[in-house]
């Protein structure tokens, strides 16, 4: 059987999201549709590549064994792409990012307006997630990671810039005023991260420091927690510093000590991408930007 790229996409989306429904928004198209193009593949090769339940899909033994090569194609796919990309004469077009979305919010959003004026034919487009995004396969142009995210091999790889950033907490000066003369981190009303991310840092961090912790407030959206801590909910970690892009907010630090905090970031593309002008483009921007987060400015509102 002649199997299409367009088939080996879909089943790698069903493959890595492990449900019909998720590889369905990930194609951008209907679960119906996956349904259908799903059962006509495995109608094809004489074989099921999936064993369905309530939970979702497993890989049956055939699938297991058809997932490195798929996973190869979708590699070559992306070098196609990035082949025929770098044909552009001026930067423009789609370039996609990701970030956890503590960065997404507090660097890349502000940034947006920055790259605008300066690359108008390029149009932005960021994935806030904590989850690994393969930029070998061209699942996103630029990455801003953390370095135990680097999965794919270091040929692949170029790291473009890389910044170490102080991590601090914030909190209204409303809260701050409710708080003993010298608050011991017990005293502190914290907002963390709610299931599936309650493992995530800050919350497991707290949870080494404080005996029984429990947060005042969570939220599995960083966007929610940062609008609970401007409400005076609690306080929230902010990586201590600041890009020349952040925007005013009412969050100030907390006079609290609790040791020494560090977070480093890395600036990370396919190494083929750098080809394509709008990706160098951008990527040029982002690294002569994001050195910027390391300069801690206690003269600010929200600091990051």
């Amino acid at each position: 059987m002649n199997v299409s790229w367009n088939d080996v996409e879909l089943f790698l989306a069903v493959a890595e999201t492990g449900s019909v429904s998720a590889a369905a928004k990930r194609l951008q198209t209907t679960q119906p549709t996956v349904s259908r193009r799903l059962a006509d593949l495995e109608t094809g090769l004489g074989e099921p590549l999936f064993a369905r339940s309530v939970a979702g899909t497993a890989l049956t033994s055939f699938g297991e064994r058809m997932l490195p090569a798929a996973r190869r194609m979708a590699e070559a796919a992306g070098e196609v792409e990035r082949v025929a990309s770098g044909a552009e004469a001026t930067p423009k077009g789609v370039v996609r990012v990701t970030a956890a979305p503590g960065i997404a919010y507090t660097f890349l959003a502000p940034l947006a307006a920055h790259l605008r004026s300066i690359l108008p034919e390029i149009r932005l487009e960021i994935i806030a997630t904590t989850s690994y995004v393969d930029l070998a396969r061209r699942d996103a142009d630029l990455a801003i990671r953390f370095p135990q995210l680097d999965r794919a091999a270091p040929r692949s790889l170029v790291s473009l810039a890389t910044v170490t950033s102080t991590v601090a907490a914030y909190a209204t000066s409303a809260l701050i005023a409710t708080l003993p003369p010298k608050p011991r981190i017990a005293d502190v009303p914290w907002i963390a991260w709610a299931p599936p991310f309650e493992d995530l840092a800050p919350s497991s961090y707290l949870a080494k420091l404080i005996p029984g912790f429990q947060p005042v407030f969570a939220a599995n959206d960083y966007i929610v927690q940062i609008r609970a801590a401007e409400a005076g909910v609690g306080a929230i970690f902010l990586t201590g510093a600041s890009s020349r892009f952040a925007l005013p907010s009412p969050l100030v630090e907390l006079p609290v000590s609790f040791g020494q905090l560090s977070s480093s970031l890395h600036l990370v593309c396919a190494r083929a991408s750098l080809m394509i002008p709008r990706v160098k483009a951008v990527a040029e921007v982002i690294a002569k930007e994001l050195p910027g987060l390391a300069a801690k400015s206690r003269s600010r509102g929200r600091q990051r």
